[in-house]
C-alpha cells in the first residue's frame, strides 16, 4: 500500500508499465488521450464516449509509469460521487488502494488548501463553514444593522447576488461599476463587504468563500503559489465545460507550473449557465494554454446510429463549439429506429400518447426502469404524473419532488383549502404568515390557545382576537385583512369561477409577488409551477372537485419495487441513460425556452440547443420527441409552434407520426398570427384571467408617445416604435422588437 504521504513509488507487484494491460481496453482515441501525458491537453468527450474511463485510466497511467507520486497529482471533480468513483477505479487498475491523493471536488480541495493558509485572509485554521441557513441568518443581521427593508430586499435574494460575485472571483474591492447591481438601492456591494467582515469576526466562511479565498491567496502570495507548482506535477479536471470563472482562475493559477493540465469535457453539453458555468472556458482552452493538444472522443457506446446522427445534425447549428461528430462505437448500434417525432392536437393528447406508448412497451416486456420522460421545465411534469397515475404506471420524479409535493404548490393549495373550508386549521396555519405578515410564534400561540379555549377553528379564533384586541398593531391589521380576503375570495368563487378566483387569490395575497422578488435560481421555476397549477384547475368543474382530485393523487401508494418510469428535467438527466426516452413539449417558447432567449439572446438559444442534444443522447434505442398544436396558457387554449429544433434534425434520421397536416398548419399559423387561438378551440376557452396576467399593474393615466425612450424591468432600455391602445411596440437595445403593455414600462 502507499504510505499516508503518498511519496513512494508504486509497489513492485503492480503490472509493469512495459505491458500495460489496462490500455488494451481502450479504443485509439481513448488511448491517445491517456498516453498524451505531458503538456496541456483538452479531451473533448462526446456523450457516451467513455470520458470517465479515460480520466481514471490516465490517472492510473501517470502513477503506473512512475511519472509522479500519488500526492503529486491534483484531480478535480464536480461531485463527491464522481470523486469516489475515480478513486475506486484508479485503485482497481493499480491493484491496491491509492493513498495520499489530492482527489476531490473543487470546494473540498479548496477547503483543504484554505486550512493551511487561512491566516492570509483573516481566519484561523479551525474556521467554520456555514450552511445555507446560517448564511441567511447572518446576512439578515447585516442587512438589519444597515436598516435595509428585508421584506422588500430579502436576504436570500441578496445571498444570490453575493454568490454570483463569488462565482466570478470578485471580492468587494474587485467589483466594478459594470459588475455592480441596483439591489437594495445600490447598497449590495457595501452589504457584501459588511457580510465578509462579519464572517471573519466569527472565524467562518461560506461555501463560495472556499474557492474565492484560495484564489485570492494564490494571486497575492507568489511563494504559496510556487509551492503548489512544485507539489502538483499533473492536474486532471472532469466536466471542464461546467466550470465558473473562479474555478477557471484557480485552475489557471495552479497550471502555470508544470503546465501538465488535462481537462476533460464536452462543449456540446454545457447547460448550466444559470448557475455560473461559462462555456467560454472550454472554448478558449487553446488560447489559454499555448501548444495545447485536443483529442476528440467521438465513438459513442450508448446510442444507435440514427439517434447519434440526429443529435449531431442538431448541435451542428451551434456556432460556439469546437466541433466533433458522434458515431456508434458498437457493431450492434450501426442500425436502429429513427428518432420519432409525434405531432399532436393538444397537450392532453400528448400526455395520453406517452402513457399509451409506455403501457405498450411494458406489455412487450420493456422494463419501466429503462424508460424516461425528460421535460424542459419542472412544471411540465404534472400532466404526465397524472396520466401515469390514471393508468396505474409507477413512476419516480428524479432530482425533485412530485408536482403536488412542491412547497409552492402546497402553499397555493393551502390558500384554496382555507377559502373553501374555513375550519381547516392546518391550511390556515401554513399560510397565515406566507408571505410574511409579521405573524410570529407568539401571535400564533395566542391563536391556538384561543382556539382550544373557545372550541373554535383557528381562523375563527384569529377573527375573535382581531375583534377583541387580542392581536395588536400591524399583526392585527394583517390578519384582519387576510380574513376579509378569504371571505371575498369565497364570494368570487360563485361569481367568477374557481380559475379566475385562484389566480386572483395568489396575486392579491402577495404570494406570486413574493416569488417574483426572490432572486434565487429556483424562483422562476416556482412561478412556472404556480402557472401550471392554474392551468390544471381548468380541467375541473369547481374548486372542491380539484381539491378532492389532489387528495387522491397524494394518496397514490408508492410501490416498493424499482421498476418505475423516471420523470425529470433535461438538466437533471445529464449523465444518465435509458433504453427509451420521451421528449415532450418541443415547441417555441417552451423549448427553446423563451425566457432563456430573452435574457441571453443567441447565447441562450445555443444553450437550449445543447440541452436538446443532451436529451437526445440520453436514449440508447428509442427517442420519441413530441409537440402539441394547442396548449393551455393561463387557462386559455392557444396555438403552439413546433420547435425550430425539429427542423434542425436531419430529415433522413427522423420519422414523423401523428398528423402531418397539423405540423404544416402550425407553421402556417406561426407565419401569420403568432399566439392566436384556433377557431375550433374557441368553445373550450375559459375566461381570460386578467388578474393573473397583469398582477398589481394599474392602467396608465398618461400616454407614452412614439419615439419615447422607456425602460422595462425584464427587457431593459428601448425606444417606442408604435402604439395601439395600451400596447406598445418597442425596439429594445438588447432584446430586439417586443410588444408589451404600457403599464409595464417607465419613461427613461
Amino acid at each position: 500500500m502507499f504510505p499516508p504521504t503518498g511519496n513512494r513509488p508504486i509497489s513492485a507487484h503492480v503490472t509493469s508499465p512495459a505491458s500495460p494491460d489496462y490500455l488494451t481496453r481502450l479504443n485509439p482515441e481513448q488511448r491517445a488521450a491517456v498516453e498524451t501525458v505531458d503538456g496541456p491537453l483538452l479531451v473533448l468527450a462526446g456523450a457516451g464516449t467513455g470520458k470517465t474511463r479515460v480520466l481514471t485510466t490516465r490517472f492510473a497511467h501517470i502513477l503506473m509509469t512512475r511519472r509522479a507520486f500519488p500526492s503529486q497529482v491534483l484531480a478535480v471533480t464536480f461531485t463527491n460521487k464522481a470523486a469516489r468513483e475515480m478513486r475506486e477505479r484508479v485503485a482497481a487498475i493499480l491493484g491496491e488502494p491509492a493513498e495520499g491523493l489530492w482527489l476531490g471536488t473543487f470546494h473540498a480541495l479548496c477547503a483543504r488548501m484554505l486550512r493551511r493558509h487561512a491566516e492570509h485572509v483573516g481566519l484561523n485554521s479551525n474556521f467554520t463553514i456555514l450552511d445555507t441557513d446560517d448564511q441567511i441568518r447572518l446576512l439578515k443581521q447585516v442587512m438589519e444593522a444597515e436598516r435595509i427593508d428585508t421584506k422588500r430586499w430579502t436576504p436570500p435574494s441578496l445571498m444570490g447576488v453575493i454568490q454570483r460575485w463569488k462565482d466570478r472571483g470578485l471580492t468587494p474591492e474587485r467589483i466594478t461599476a459594470a459588475e455592480d447591481t441596483d439591489f437594495a438601492n445600490g447598497k449590495a456591494r457595501a452589504l457584501y463587504a459588511a457580510y465578509q467582515s462579519r464572517l471573519r469576526a466569527l472565524n467562518a466562511a461560506d461555501f463560495g468563500d472556499l474557492m474565492l479565498h484560495v484564489t485570492e491567496i494564490l494571486r497575492a502570495h507568489p511563494d504559496i503559489l510556487a509551492d503548489y507548482h512544485r507539489r502538483f506535477r499533473y492536474i486532471l479536471v472532469d466536466e471542464y465545460q461546467d466550470t465558473n470563472l473562479v474555478q477557471y482562475l484557480w485552475l489557471r493559477l495552479l497550471a502555470q507550473g508544470h503546465r501538465n493540465i488535462c481537462c476533460v469535457g464536452d462543449d456540446d453539453q454545457s447547460i448550466y449557465s444559470w448557475r455560473g458555468a461559462e462555456v467560454e472556458n472550454i472554448l478558449r482552452f487553446e488560447k489559454d494554454f499555448e501548444g495545447a493538444k485536443i483529442v476528440r472522443l467521438e465513438s459513442n457506446y450508448r446510442s444507435t446510429a440514427p439517434i447519434l446522427a440526429a443529435a449531431s445534425g442538431l448541435i451542428a447549428h451551434n456556432e460556439g463549439r469546437l466541433g466533433k461528430t458522434l458515431r456508434p462505437g458498437r457493431a450492434d448500434a450501426q442500425s436502429g429506429e429513427k428518432v420519432t417525432v409525434v405531432g399532436l392536437w393538444d397537450s392532453d393528447e400528448e400526455a395520453r400518447m406517452v402513457g399509451d406508448r409506455i403501457e405498450q412497451y411494458r406489455r412487450d416486456g420493456h422494463p419501466l426502469s429503462e424508460i424516461a420522460i425528460l421535460v424542459r421545465a419542472g412544471y411540465q411534469t404534472r400532466s404526465f404524473e397524472e396520466r401515469l397515475i390514471a393508468v396505474g404506471l409507477p413512476y419516480r420524479v428524479i432530482g425533485g419532488l412530485r408536482f403536488y409535493e412542491r412547497a409552492e404548490i402546497r402553499d397555493a393549495i393551502a390558500y384554496m383549502r382555507a377559502t373553501v373550508q374555513p375550519a381547516d386549521d392546518l391550511a390556515f396555519e401554513r399560510i397565515v404568515n406566507v408571505p410574511r405578515r409579521g405573524v410570529g410564534d407568539a401571535a400564533l400561540r395566542t391563536m391556538h390557545e384561543t382556539s382550544r379555549r373557545e372550541g373554535i377553528p383557528l381562523a375563527a379564533a384569529a377573527a375573535l382576537l382581531v375583534q377583541n384586541g387580542g392581536l395588536k398593531g400591524k399583526v392585527r391589521d394583517a390578519v384582519g385583512g387576510l380574513l376579509r380576503d378569504f371571505l371575498r375570495w369565497k364570494d368570487m368563487l360563485e361569481k367568477d369561477g374557481h380559475v379566475v378566483t385562484v389566480a386572483t387569490m395568489l396575486d392579491e395575497s402577495g404570494y406570486t409577488e413574493m416569488w417574483k422578488q426572490d432572486k434565487s435560481a429556483e424562483a422562476p421555476g416556482r412561478l412556472e409551477n404556480l402557472k401550471e397549477l392554474v392551468r390544471a384547475l381548468a380541467d375541473f368543474e369547481n374548486l372542491t372537485g380539484f381539491l378532492d382530485h389532489v387528495s387522491l393523487v397524494m394518496e397514490n401508494e408508492e410501490r416498493d419495487d424499482n421498476d418505475k418510469v423516471s420523470l425529470m428535467t433535461l438538466h437533471g438527466a445529464k449523465g444518465l441513460e435509458f433504453d427509451t426516452v420521451f421528449l415532450p413539449g418541443w415547441e417555441e417558447g417552451i423549448f427553446p425556452n423563451q425566457r432563456a432567449m430573452d435574457e441571453s439572446g443567441n447565447a441562450g438559444l445555443e444553450e437550449e440547443r445543447r440541452l436538446a442534444y443532451v436529451g437526445l443522447t440520453r436514449a440508447r434505442r428509442n427517442a420519441i420527441v413530441s409537440h402539441a398544436q394547442n396548449r393551455r396558457i393561463y387557462a386559455n387554449w392557444q396555438s403552439s409552434i413546433p420547435s425550430r429544433f425539429l427542423e434542425e434534425m436531419p430529415a433522413e434520421h427522423v420519422q414523423h407520426s401523428g398528423s402531418a397536416a397539423m405540423a404544416r398548419d402550425a407553421r402556417i399559423a406561426a407565419a401569420t398570427s403568432f399566439g392566436s387561438q384556433f377557431p375550433l378551440m374557441a368553445t373550450r376557452r375559459p375566461r381570460v384571467i386578467e388578474a393573473w396576467e397583469q398582477p398589481g399593474r394599474p392602467a396608465r393615466t398618461d400616454q407614452i408617445p412614439v419615439g419615447a425612450r422607456v425602460f422595462h424591468s425584464k427587457f431593459g432600455y428601448g425606444v417606442v416604435t408604435g402604439a395601439e391602445d395600451d400596447k406598445l411596440d418597442i425596439r429594445f437595445e438588447k432584446s430586439g422588437e417586443k410588444r408589451v403593455l404600457d403599464r409595464f414600462v417607465e419613461r427613461a
